[in-house]
């Protein structure tokens, strides 16, 4: 291929797409440039489609090389290894919209690698990487339908921005990233600060509009240089194979889908799938379909019969109409020795969740190409396989549960008290124990109640809630609280978080291109009813968080210094911040702007902490009396510490009402005394007087 560059100019960023000088052996690669940001994206196809494979095999992974920013790890272990949640997180936002554009039947094994070679701090990687990673796949022999591309939407000072760089972005209250084609939205991953269903469609709508210009300069240039695509391999199912199926189990299929417990409901389902291949596979004749291809096409028709159900009886499997919400069961406080706990039920839906609170050092650091920093607040969601009844897999989170989390934890962010008023690092625990649909969102509202249950004073409480969609051509429906089985045969999952007032984060995976702004607006209207529902339940539980703590979460007061008297709490080497820890046995976290929390179960320890730092930072004020110790005593007078470390002379005339001929004789080191501060020099040197703290003598 030869080496071609475009240039795109979207909102007040322009992309350079650049393909034919690196990496020339992949399928497709394709570098793209922002400002001085860039990613390298490459995508190869295995020859031959995976064997007995019942679902696409895509592989995507992105990374973040540290030395694009001039930087190397931190720990003794330099090698990048095994990928932060960020890389995770972007790893799932490129595959989410690319999965969609891939033709039915093509089970070839598909893997994209995005690498951040070089980034300028200015703009953000995530939607080039997407952008990237399809440029990569169109060039290429794979056979990705049509381009897709992303954008970032932030809301600046009630202003829609299409682009914003990162430091605009930090002014934003929405981080909105979507991905789509020129005819239509795939993904959408957004978090707000309480706006309006107007103002994300508004927000989308722009959003597209950016959308559309990439693809299309994506499309130009595809048709110029981009390969012959390999559609040898599709798999298509055999003739008769659907009309065989559906004349023998529609009947039977009917009636299972309309059983409304999970596990029944699966179990007829799964008899009925292995009297179908016993019928179509009878033992000792020559076999004319596969295993596989028979429940691909069981599944087809499975989900047509169920479509059809909800288009034209509005019934769902459960009995529910499409607006219905499941029955919702509160118990609070579940957990006597947690700060904080919810057991919240929707349906066959389940989240045991738990509110832990803590100082600075529970706080969850973390390093990226932004530096290091660290988070006061985070959600860790789990999902282990008995929750849907399985034998599986426990040990570390995988994508989706990373994925899961950070939509739950994000959704909650909005809510969160300031540091200064609640100076607590709060960790959630989502346990999914039971799940059928929308556990994301069950995390959501059990994780509001544990923390109303911890205390925590939340600015308001929210909810959440994941719709689904059914589109057959010019009919749709679209589903509040979905089922599982919904989420796998329909055509959306649309989650929403928030208020009567306002969403603090959505995030939709499409199926189709069909969706138009008029079924936008409808599910956010729906979504909108269905959370307000959900909200007076969980107001009914808990109407507002706890006044007191619980008596095993640790007692944090803060205390607000002046920068510049950092130094002289923490001291040289440490000592001074030592030793206040050794007497009061408080933990004690200092941050660069000055403010200090004094962390301990006993809040007697934490006065004294608060007491010995007051006197440190104290200044020193002309008119007011001290009572010091004596440290030192000479002839012209005797030096007092008024305060630990600061020290003035009380000059042998101004230490009593009479004259004192020999000052040894009325005081001697380590006396305690008091007196008042009668000026001030400029090198910072006291004058102090104990005779003005003295009454007159009586005439």
């Amino acid at each position: 291929m030869p080496h071609e560059t475009i240039t795109v100019k979207v909102g007040e960023q322009e992309l350079i797409f650049e393909t034919g000088k690196i990496a020339r052996q992949a399928n497709g690669a394709v570098l793209v440039r922002c400002g001085d940001t860039i990613i390298f994206n490459s995508a190869c196809a295995a020859t031959e489609a995976k064997a007995a494979a019942d679902f696409f095999p895509l592989k995507v992974d992105y990374q973040e090389l540290l030395s694009s920013a001039g930087k190397t790890s931190n720990g003794f272990i330099k090698r990048q290894g095994r990928p932060s949640e960020r890389e995770i997180l972007t790893s799932r936002l490129i595959d989410r919209p690319l999965r969609p554009m891939f033709p039915e039947g093509y089970f070839n094994e598909v893997q994209v690698l995005s690498y951040v070679w070089s980034y300028d701090g200015s703009i953000a990687p995530e939607p080039l990487a997407i952008c990237g990673a399809s440029a990569a796949l169109l060039l290429s022999d794979i056979p990705l339908i049509k381009p897709v591309a992303a954008v970032r939407v932030a809301f600046i000072d009630n202003q829609l921005v299409l682009n914003p760089t990162i430091a605009k972005q930090r002014e934003s209250k929405l981080d909105l990233t979507l991905a789509g084609t020129e005819d239509g939205i795939l993904m959408i991953e957004g978090y707000c600060d309480f706006l309006t269903e107007e103002q994300v469609v508004q927000a989308i709508e722009l959003g597209h509009s950016g959308i559309k210009t990439i693809c299309s300069a994506l499309d130009a240039w595809q048709k110029k240089i981009g390969k012959t695509k390999n559609l040898g391999t599709l798999k298509q199912l055999p003739e008769g194979l659907l009309e065989a199926i559906d004349a023998s189990s529609s009947t039977h299929l009917d009636q299972a889908l309309r059983i409304a417990d999970k596990q029944d409901r699966e179990q007829t389902l799964s008899e009925i799938e292995t009297s179908v291949i016993k019928e179509l596979l009878p033992e000792g004749e020559l076999p004319k379909y596969s295993e596989l291809d028979i429940q691909a096409a069981l599944k087809l028709i499975k989900a047509k019969h169920m479509r059809k159900m909800i288009l034209t009886e509005d019934r769902r499997s459960d009995g529910r109409n499409s607006k219905q919400i499941r029955p919702i069961f509160i118990e609070q406080h579940y957990l006597p020795r947690a700060h904080g706990s919810s057991l919240f039920t929707r349906g066959e839906t389940q989240a045991m969740a738990v509110c832990t609170l803590g100082g600075e050092s529970m706080a969850q650091r973390y390093e990226d190409l932004e530096g290091e920093a660290s988070n006061r607040f985070y959600l860790h969601y789990f999902f282990p396989p008995f929750s849907v009844g399985e034998v599986g897999r426990v040990g570390a989170p995988g994508r989706r549960e990373v994925g899961h989390g950070k939509l739950a934890e994000r959704g909650l962010q909005a809510i969160l008290p300031s540091k200064e008023s609640f100076p607590y690092t709060i960790r959630i625990e989502s346990n999914i124990t039971e799940s059928n649909g929308s556990s994301s969102m069950a995390s959501v509202c059990g994780g509001c109640l544990a923390m109303m249950d911890a205390g925590v004073p939340i600015k308001r409480p929210v909810a959440g809630i994941a719709m689904g969609l059914i589109l057959e051509g010019e009919e749709y429906a679209v589903l509040s609280d979905i089922l599982g089985i919904e989420d796998a045969l329909g055509d959306m999952d649309f989650k929403v978080t928030g208020d009567k007032d306002g969403i603090t984060a959505f995030q939709m995976d499409i199926k189709i291109e069909g969706i138009t702004p008029a079924i936008m607006k409808v599910a956010l209207a729906q979504a909108k009813e269905g959370r307000i529902h959900i909200l007076d339940k969980m107001l009914e539980a808990c109407p507002q968080y706890r006044e007191q703590m619980s008596i095993y979460a640790p007692r944090i007061v803060t205390i607000r210094i002046k920068p510049s008297m950092i130094a002289k709490v923490i001291g040289p080497g440490g000592k001074q911040i030592r030793e206040i820890t050794e007497q009061s046995g408080v933990k004690i976290d200092i941050s660069d702007d000055g403010l200090i929390s004094l962390s301990s179960s006993n809040a007697g320890d934490i006065e004294k902490a608060k007491a010995f730092i007051d006197n440190i930072t104290a200044e020193i004020e002309i008119g007011r009396v001290y009572t010091g110790k004596a440290t030192s005593v000479v002839p012209f007078g005797v030096f007092v510490e008024v305060l630990p470390g600061k020290e003035g002379l009380c000059h042998i005339s101004e230490f009593d009402m009479m004259r004192i001929d020999n000052i040894a004789d009325h005081v001697k080191q380590g006396d305690i005394l008091t007196v008042k501060v009668l000026d001030i020099n400029e090198r910072g040197q006291l004058r102090l007087s104990r005779k003005a703290t003295l009454s007159a003598p009586a005439a």
